[in-house]
């Protein structure tokens, strides 16, 4: 079933758990996000990228995604993740995502609120909620692993944040506060006092990009500091290639759906995982 942002983010506060929010660019990801949420019981988030559009189109995964997730008995979001203008998110709208998020971090602070205000405002049309970023974070979504380390000075500011989602009007915002997109080089050092400053200030739920790599205890630190959303996307990505890169060096592998099977169930496995430990059944 489909439910909406709002309404995953209130599972979540209540509940007191964060929603797991998963990119699935590749068929094998999306097949074993849904599997893998139906056997947890907890509301998910199924994304797409702009940046992913050179790995699949909006156009191609996004109907596949709405119709798994519609025939599901699981509670589903379809969340455009980081679109990066408002032509890309209308786009996603089309295809049936009733969730967004508009990334105007790198902008001026004005450029930032204008955008996102559009997109709240097409979003409202919809019914649809939005997830706006405030604050920079190294590293992208595709996994680089040549991103650096967290930059303190680019952290969000909490006032600011509350102007920004005053003046736009989001539902829940993304934040720096530690964390950084791909693959980690070190220990992250999150800081803590600072979500809970972003909460109070802000009101709205916060997210945790660059979610993939932390451990359990990082994990429920943050859902416990207000953290309701975390993204995840590149270790469920690697996780898929060494299944691949096993299951094809096998000699008795002459046929890529043996491959294909083989990513499917490790990438279930792992994002049952990552989703279980969220909501604290792990």
């Amino acid at each position: 079933m489909i439910i909406g942002l709002g309404e995953a983010l209130d599972y979540a506060r209540t509940h007191g758990i964060a929603i797991a929010a998963v990119n699935t660019p590749f068929f094998e990801g999306l097949v074993a996000t849904i599997d893998a949420a139906e056997a947890t019981g907890v509301p998910v988030i199924l994304q797409h990228a702009q940046v992913h559009e050179n790995v699949m189109s909006i156009e191609d995964i996004g109907p596949a995604m709405v119709a798994l997730a519609a025939r599901s008995e699981a509670p589903f979001v379809l969340h455009i993740d980081h679109g990066e203008d408002i032509d890309y998110i209308a786009r996603g709208l089309e295809v049936g995502f009733n969730s967004a998020m508009i990334d105007g971090s790198l902008l001026p602070f004005e450029e930032n609120v204008a955008r996102t205000a559009a997109v709240v405002a097409l979003a409202r049309e919809r019914g649809v909620g939005v997830e706006g970023e405030l604050g920079v974070m190294t590293g992208n979504e595709n996994g680089d692993p040549s991103q650096g380390v967290a930059d303190a000075d680019l952290y969000t500011d909490p006032a600011q944040a509350r102007e920004f989602v005053a003046r736009t009007g989001v539902t829940a915002l993304a934040a720096s506060f530690g964390t950084v997109h791909g693959v980690y080089h070190r220990e992250p050092e999150i800081n803590y006092p600072l979500i809970d400053r972003l909460c109070d200030a802000t009101g709205v739920p916060l997210v945790m990009h660059g979610g993939s790599g932390l451990t359990a205890q990082e994990y429920r630190a943050c859902i416990a500091h207000g953290v309701r959303k975390i993204n995840y996307y590149t270790y469920a990505a690697k996780v898929a290639l060494d299944a691949a890169r096993e299951a094809a060096s096998d000699p008795a592998t002459i046929l890529f759906p043996k491959v294909a099977a083989a990513s499917t169930r490790a990438v279930e496995a792992d994002v049952a995982r990552f989703i279980r430990t969220l909501a604290g059944q792990a």
